[in-house]
């Protein structure tokens, strides 16, 4: 009988194992079609002349994020001592090129979220900048920058993790999905990089100046019923 339940809590375990890298792939595929949606995003922002250009970027973005982060990004984010109640670091230092890694699914997983941080810059630098410039800046976030930021927040030996023994200001950061560690890192870097390169040369003109005062008198604010009613 004690061998029966054993053997039931084995493939019970690797049932559990097996479902929770379904669902790890399962949600990858899912953000990797983001991609699509933040090109045509992007695709609808811009002049037609430059339609073409934008949608190459955002495939190279994903291309160059993948291979950044395979190459050293994953392992300065996960790389070294994972258990709770080890010395804070402040990057990781193993794992390069996944030697001597065996979490391929959460892999996959964590490139999605890399891809999707560069990706969001996209529309920013959309006419601002040249392919090779900005793949350059994919490269670098997803290599150097967007690793640092993750390995803070959902390392176990991040400082801002709330797993350590004595997390910061007794609570850490609990950031479940990548609300702060992928958007607010996409929206700041978006951010920095508008400022440095300045508006799009040409694509604001008032050509329909005679309809400006008109649409200003008649423009809406906000987008819900509430907000309209106030």
């Amino acid at each position: 009988a004690k061998s029966s339940s054993t053997n039931a809590s084995d493939d019970l375990s690797s049932l559990a194992a097996g479902l929770d890298m379904f669902f790890l792939i399962y949600a990858a595929s899912l953000m990797f079609c983001m991609q699509g949606g933040f090109a045509m995003l992007c695709a609808g922002c811009v002049r037609k002349k430059n339609v073409q250009n934008t949608l190459l970027k955002n495939i190279l973005d994903a291309c160059g994020a993948s291979i950044a982060f395979f190459s050293v990004g994953y392992a300065f984010a996960y790389g070294g001592q994972t258990e709770s109640g080890m010395p804070t670091t402040f990057i990781g230092n193993e794992g390069f090129f996944l030697i001597g890694a065996d979490q391929y699914a959460f892999f996959v997983f964590q490139v999605a979220f890399a891809a999707t941080a560069s990706t969001i810059v996209a529309g920013t630098l959309a006419e601002r900048c040249q392919m090779a410039a900005y793949l350059c800046f994919s490269i670098a976030l997803t290599a150097f920058v967007y690793p640092v930021i993750v390995h803070a927040v959902w390392n176990r030996n991040g400082f801002l993790s709330p797993f350590k023994v004595e997390p910061l200001w007794e609570t850490g950061m609990v950031d479940f999905a990548g609300s702060g560690v992928v958007h607010v890192t996409g929206g700041f870097t978006a951010l920095i990089a508008s400022k440095i390169l300045g508006p799009r040369k040409g694509r604001f003109r008032d050509e329909d100046e005679g309809h400006n005062p008109l649409g200003t008198s008649v423009a809406i604010k906000g987008h819900s019923s509430s907000l309209q009613s106030l």
